[in-house]
């Protein structure tokens, strides 16, 4: 069962830097939002939780002169439809599958190549970009990695207590129905204070407790230890990632993160001694939020000096010139 949210695409257009169109593919019935922006090598841009495809707004906008820029929202969040997610398998799992289906669909039906894409990926979108990547094996060339995770988290990790108290009842079904994480994490996530527009379009998907059950579920299914519904799927990303040191890899960290703090970027670092890091030390989570001008400017040298590396790209064809036209997505 899935069932639409309040927030229609001509409301999200009024939020401050977020002009795009937008386009919908269904998934079994269930539509899920994306944004398909520019033309050249694709960057797939997944968000995490409880974000969604406003997370990227800065750096589509930087770079869709050069690249095809495509940030879905995670069914269950944004302005994709909210679904019945099953129980005993980890909602990540499920995501990365349907990310693998709209990547058929681009390929398929609008001229997106097959190989030579970028995983842009932040908080749950790495481990969720990881699980792709293995349903794919070909398909990236390329990672970035900001303030996000995809290996079992190291032993001397701690969860901020704040957030282990909401994975459990009583406080998580308040934590539910208020949209307390939602409103925490938009203020807790940044540097300094968000502009009041800005935070309310983080906010405005989530704004019903029946909208917000994926935002639950993300929180209940973090693999902190081996009792975890996600702890073993955790574990085999960690040993993936093995097959990818070859690749082009940027990680991008903000160094003011309150939950992904120096431990992981420490992993990160051991794990993937290849990639061109960029430290961000007045920024929190939200990087892209912090240091979006930064940012943007790390990655388009990054994805400059790294293009040789991949697939020659064939020009578009007719196709993606009427699905920018406005075919139907």
């Amino acid at each position: 069962m899935s069932r639409a949210i309040g927030l229609s695409a001509e409301q999200a257009r009024r939020f401050p830097d977020y002009p795009f169109r937008g386009f919908w593919f269904s998934q079994g019935g269930a539509r899920q939002h994306y944004l398909d922006e520019g033309v050249g090598r694709p960057l797939l841009m997944l968000h995490g939780n409880p974000s969604w495809s406003y997370l990227w707004r800065h750096v589509v906008l930087g770079l869709r002169d050069t690249y095809r820029c495509v940030a879905p929202d995670l069914m269950g969040m944004g302005l994709s439809d909210r679904l019945d997610d099953p129980v005993g398998t980890p909602i990540a799992v499920h995501r990365a599958s349907e990310l693998n289906r709209l990547v058929d669909h681009l390929v398929e039906e609008h001229g997106a190549p097959e190989h030579g894409w970028t995983l842009v990926t932040h908080d749950w979108g790495g481990p969720i970009g990881l699980r792709l990547a293995r349903l794919r094996p070909g398909t990236v060339g390329r990672l970035v990695f900001l303030n996000t995770t995809g290996f079992s988290w190291p032993a001397d990790y701690r969860l901020p207590r704040g957030l282990r108290a909401i994975r459990h009842w009583p406080l998580s079904r308040l934590t539910h129905h208020t949209n307390g994480f939602v409103h925490a994490a938009v203020r807790l996530g940044v540097s300094g204070p968000l502009p009041t527009a800005v935070r309310a379009a983080y906010l405005a998907p989530y704004r019903r407790p029946r909208d917000r059950g994926a935002v639950l579920r993300f929180v209940k299914d973090i693999p902190l230890g081996p009792t975890d519904i996600g702890w073993t799927e955790a574990q085999r990303l960690g040993d993936d990632l093995d097959s990818l040191t070859g690749l082009p890899t940027f990680i991008g960290w903000g160094m003011r993160d309150p939950v992904f703090h120096d431990v992981l970027l420490a992993e990160w670092t051991r794990r993937l001694p290849q990639a061109a890091l960029h430290l961000y030390p007045h920024a929190g989570h939200y990087v892209m939020e912090d240091a979006a001008d930064r940012l943007v400017h790390d990655l388009r040298a990054f994805l400059s000096s790294s293009d040789s590396r991949l697939p020659r790209l064939a020009p578009p064809h007719d196709s993606v010139t009427r699905f920018r036209k406005g075919a139907p997505g």
